[in-house]
């Protein structure tokens, strides 16, 4: 079973997402601000998680920090990171995926299960997790 680690302020969409994940057979860890999403990515290392959801917007420190943190830190960098967020300019899409992203998603445009058959797609090209 894959472990996600969901980075989510947003207490509906957060509750939303988790129950949908975990209806599909995953494992979900929250965090509800950057701070803490990073610490534990961080203590869990590489073998921690499969994938881990991120919202840009957070309390603390944004995604994009939370972002370049997780791939700067050899322990997190291989684990693969979906942006998930309301942010949808070209700047920022352009900005997530420099910064190491392997895919982002604009909330208002994703229902909840095309978000999960995105986390299916992503992990099915990881080569370390069997779903």
């Amino acid at each position: 079973m894959a472990k996600i680690l969901l980075i989510e302020d947003d207490k509906f969409l957060h509750e939303l997402m988790a129950r949908k994940l975990q209806s599909a057979g995953f494992e979900t860890v929250s965090a509800f601000d950057g701070e803490s999403g990073v610490t534990i990515a961080e203590k869990a290392g590489q073998n921690g998680f499969d994938i881990i959801l991120l919202d840009l917007i957070l309390p603390g420190i944004n995604g994009f920090e939370v972002l370049s943190k997780l791939k700067a830190n050899p322990a997190t960098a291989s684990i693969p990171v979906i942006i998930l967020s309301n942010l949808g300019q070209k700047e920022d899409i352009e900005k997530g995926l420099d910064l190491g992203a392997v895919d982002y998603l604009v909330k208002a445009q994703f229902t909840p299960a095309e978000i999960l058959n995105k986390v299916k797609q992503t992990l099915i090209l990881s080569p370390k997790v069997n779903l």
